[in-house]
């Protein structure tokens, strides 16, 4: 449904997500996120000791929270991995009421804000730092969403804001016209 088209009018028009690995001292720790495709702000993630369906509903869940539950409609953009084809995960959509898409086999261009998000968090944070176990990783990444990639991290998709700060700015232009 996205076809590639990665920028959307408004919030919740469509999310994107997927999967990274991050090793630690005990073994690789896996990181699923859910990102909204007008303003890049994470809205969900999920951290667990396994590449499961169970970890990706919960990013899901989790930005469905985030966004207050009124998220009927939204499409969710993922590649073709088996968490993301599972009936675990297609419950959670149903669940939530939002329409799943996914790119083609083996093509990561189909998935490219995705692929980026993550590629920023691992140039910028993870790459610099060595976690001794899953859990401090857990702590020092989920501290690394919610403070500094969506409140202060500058995305040029944005216009040079963060997504927090995008998103506000978004809001007060709807109630500027309504007004």
């Amino acid at each position: 449904m996205i076809k590639r088209e990665f920028t959307t009018p408004a919030p919740d028009v469509a999310w994107c997500g997927d999967m990274t690995e991050i090793a630690t001292g005990e073994g690789k720790l896996y990181l699923a996120t859910v990102i909204d495709l007008h303003s890049r702000r994470i809205l969900g993630y999920a951290m667990g000791a396994h590449h499961d369906a169970a970890l990706v509903a919960a990013a899901l869940n989790m930005a469905a929270v985030t966004r207050g539950g009124h998220v009927a409609g939204v499409i969710f953009h993922s590649d073709r991995g088996s968490e993301y084809t599972s009936a675990e995960f297609a419950r959670a959509c149903a669940r939530w009421k939002v329409r799943q898409s996914m790119g083609r086999v083996g093509s990561c261009f189909d998935n490219a804000v995705a692929e980026a998000t993550f590629s920023t968090i691992r140039v910028e944070y993870v790459h610099r730092r060595q976690f001794r176990t899953r859990t401090e990783a857990r702590i020092k990444i989920a501290t690394c969403v919610t403070d500094f990639y969506n409140h202060r991290r500058r995305h040029s998709a944005c216009d040079g804001r963060s997504p927090i700060e995008y998103e506000r700015s978004a809001a007060q232009g709807l109630e500027t016209q309504a007004a």
